[in-house]
C-alpha cells in the first residue's frame, strides 16, 4: 500500500474517531452510556496499536519514568490547579462544594479506587499512547502534537453538554499530553490523570464530568 493510500486511511480513520464518534455522542446526548462508547473506542485502538506499534509492555508503560524528577513537576502543577479548581468551584456552583464528600462517601471512596483503571487509563492510552503514535505524521512538530492531543481530548468532552467539562478538558489535556511527550509513559500519564479526576469528583467539579449530568442538570 504506498504512502497517499495509507495517509488517506490515517485521514478518514481520524475523522471517523476523533470528529465523527464524538459528534454522534454529543447530538444524540449519548453520554450516559460514555463508557461503553470509551472502551470501544479503547479496544479499537488497542488492535491497531498492537497490529503497528507494540514492542514491549515496557516500552508502552515506561515504568522507569515514574521518578521524583519527573513527579515533582507533575505534583507542582497538580497543587496549583487543585487550588484553582477550588476556587473556581467556590465562586461558580458553592452548593456542589465536597458533595459526595458530604452525602456519598462509599461511591467517592469506589471512584477513588475505580476511576484511574476504568477512566483515567483508557482515556490516555487513546489519547496519548496511540494518538502520539498513529498520527504523528500529520503534525510537524511536538508542540503541535500536544495541542493537537489536547484539542481532540477537550471536544470528546463536550459530550457533558456544559461548558466546565470542555474548558477543565483542554487545560488538562495540555498538560497530560506534554507530560506524555516529555516522558513517553502512560504509566506516568495516568497516574497524573488519576489525581486530577479524583480531585475533581472530591471536590465536587466531577458533577460536570458524569453523564447523569447531561441527563438531570
Amino acid at each position: 500500500m504506498n504512502k497517499q493510500k495509507i495517509n488517506t486511511r490515517l485521514i478518514a480513520e481520524f475523522i471517523l474517531l476523533c470528529l465523527i464518534l464524538p459528534g454522534i455522542i454529543i447530538f444524540y446526548k449519548l453520554a450516559p452510556f460514555m463508557f461503553a462508547f470509551l472502551w470501544s473506542a479503547a479496544g479499537y485502538c488497542a488492535l491497531v496499536y498492537k497490529r503497528h506499534y507494540f514492542t514491549t509492555w515496557r516500552d508502552l508503560w515506561h515504568l522507569e519514568a515514574i521518578t521524583w524528577p519527573n513527579m515533582k513537576p507533575v505534583l507542582i502543577r497538580f497543587i496549583i490547579a487543585a487550588i484553582a479548581m477550588t476556587v473556581f468551584l467556590h465562586f461558580y456552583a458553592p452548593d456542589r462544594m465536597l458533595y459526595l464528600a458530604r452525602y456519598d462517601q462509599t461511591l467517592l471512596v469506589a471512584l477513588f479506587c475505580l476511576y484511574p483503571i476504568l477512566s483515567a487509563l483508557p482515556q490516555e492510552f487513546i489519547f496519548c499512547s496511540f494518538f502520539f503514535k498513529r498520527y504523528e505524521t500529520f503534525f510537524q512538530n511536538k508542540t503541535a502534537m500536544i495541542i493537537a492531543s489536547a484539542v481532540v481530548f477537550a471536544f470528546a468532552h463536550i459530550l457533558f453538554i456544559n461548558p466546565v467539562a470542555p474548558t477543565l478538558s483542554l487545560i488538562g489535556g495540555l498538560i497530560f499530553a506534554s507530560t506524555f511527550a516529555k516522558t513517553r509513559s502512560l504509566a506516568l500519564v495516568t497516574i497524573e490523570h488519576a489525581l486530577y479526576g479524583n480531585f475533581l469528583f472530591m471536590i465536587g467539579l466531577g458533577w460536570y464530568f458524569y453523564g447523569g449530568a447531561v441527563a438531570t442538570g
